[in-house]
């Protein structure tokens, strides 16, 4: 980006809160049902039915409300959106407007080493629309009402960022959350976390905003990056051609890489809003948020302290074990089972199982390797029973099969060889057969010392142990 503009970023983030039933009816918002089995008649707004409040939706609000320091509204009143959408059957959305459920709170990111706190202005609940289907239906479009009336947590961010690295972080920072909570299961491909961008740029110094373009529904980190950087550089380059940003709804392109104009974008009197006359005001008691505040989880920023603090971590694995809350568990699991290092365990999950995982395009929650099995494979480690290298090749089989590290030990002979006079008698005969090479050693080149080790542990089939033929090369070299 020319260095003379600065961009100026806020983000309106979907949250799909993991309730069983509907905000105002007890239909099912289980995923993939065949197409309008789960469009109840409260949700398609039929003559004579009445929304009823979903008392979960409600508690999953002030859940995440409360993690992020906001205030929580003693009392917040639902209103009507009215616009027309052919997913939107009633012609208006139950949402919230003036008296949001949840007000300011923030979150704080990271970026470059560098803490950075984004404030939050509010998170307000609604309903969810239909989807539109363009697939398939040759020159029409089909419609699916499941998702009409799923209740949905709309987080609306101060435009605090200013640049697509720092809108990533913060999205991430909150994907994390919501999933360490459990009010959404935060699953990208299935619409249950989505993103709307609003990006403007400004030259540095000013102090009023530009114009501001919205990006809608963005299902991707890689993909609000993207769209993020283009609609920069769009703008940049319209304003120094001459031209002016107009405010208006953009499409992000995913295989053309750019984003394309929508419609001019609606104010908030457009949609005429008003206090829905079917819901009452809702109430947040006093009782429900102590009551909340005190059960919550511990949260990434704890749990990343703590794992530094009691297993000595460093902060780049800290980060990775507690990017969820089911990554952390298995982590503390593998320690406590195994009794081991938290460093080992660290490194060993943090490498061999996430790389593994990220290859197999697999959740920690469905590795194949528990975290009991896991454990096996750490200990024998810990224990020298078998090298770095051997437990690669354990790994390999745990990974594939059933058995635990110790069976794989057994059946295939990978114990490793630790009798220092079985690794005396390899270390003579590869001595006496390299007299040269002693020579050079003695001489100064100690790169002939990897040499000597590398031909013991050929010699050993990979199974002695490092540390003893270590020691005893360097006493019989000296």
């Amino acid at each position: 980006m020319n260095t003379q503009w600065e961009a100026v970023i806020g983000l309106e983030i979907h949250t799909q809160l993991a309730t069983k039933s509907k905000i105002f009816s007890g239909a099912s918002t289980a995923y993939g049902a065949e197409p309008n089995t789960q469009a109840c008649i409260i949700s398609l707004g039929m003559p004579g039915v009445l929304p009823v409040l979903n008392e979960d939706a409600v508690r999953k609000a002030v859940i995440f409300g409360t993690a992020i320091n906001a205030e929580i509204a003693p009392y917040s009143v639902f209103a009507r959106k009215n616009y027309f959408y052919p997913d939107l059957p009633k012609g208006y959305q139950i949402s919230q407007f003036e008296l949001p459920i949840v007000g300011k709170g923030f979150l704080d990111i990271e970026i470059d080493g560098e803490t950075k706190r984004i404030g939050v202005t509010r998170a307000h609940l609604e309903e969810d629309a239909g989807k539109s289907l363009h697939e398939n239906f040759h020159g029409s479009t089909g419609i699916d009402l499941n998702r009409a009336g799923t209740p949905l947590l709309e987080i609306v961010s101060e435009p605090d960022m200013r640049s697509a690295k720092e809108a990533v972080a913060y999205m991430r920072k909150l994907h994390d959350l919501v999933r360490y909570l459990e009010i959404c299961d935060g699953n990208m491909q299935e619409g249950s976390f989505r993103c709307d961008a609003n990006v403007s740029v400004r030259l540095k110094g000013q102090i009023e905003f530009g114009t501001r373009a919205e990006i809608k529904n963005i299902n991707s980190f890689k993909f609000v990056e993207k769209a993020i950087n283009y609609e920069i550089e769009r703008q940049i380059e319209v304003i120094e051609n001459g031209g002016i940003i107009v405010q208006e709804t953009r499409l992000y392109d995913s295989v053309k890489d750019e984003t394309r104009s929508m419609r001019s974008k609606e104010e908030a009197n457009d949609y005429r809003y008003f206090p829905d006359p079917d819901l009452l005001p809702v109430f947040i008691s006093e009782e429900l948020k102590n009551e909340i505040r005190a059960t919550l989880p511990e949260l990434p920023e704890a749990k990343k302290a703590r794992f530094k603090a009691d297993y000595k971590l460093n902060d780049e694995s800290a980060t990775i074990l507690t990017s969820s809350r089911e990554m952390a568990d298995y982590f503390e699991n593998v320690v406590r089972i195994s009794n081991c290092d938290g460093v080992l365990c660290a490194n060993w999950i943090t490498g061999e199982l996430s790389a593994a995982l990220n290859r197999a395009e697999l959740e920690i929650t469905a590795s194949p390797i528990n975290a009991e099995r896991f454990a096996g494979l750490v200990t024998r480690i810990a224990d020298d029973t078998i090298s770095g290298k051997i437990a690669k090749q354990v790994f390999e089989f745990l990974w594939k099969g059933s058995e635990s590290a110790d069976e794989i030990i057994e059946t295939q002979g990978l114990k490793q060889i630790t009798d220092t006079g079985a690794i005396e008698a390899i270390i003579d005969t590869i001595l006496a057969a390299n007299e040269k090479q002693i020579e050079q050693y003695r001489s100064g080149n100690e790169k002939m010392f990897g040499f000597f080790v590398g031909q013991v542990m050929k010699a050993m089939q990979g199974k002695g142990n490092p540390a003893e033929i270590n020691k005893i090369l360097k006493a019989k070299l000296s």
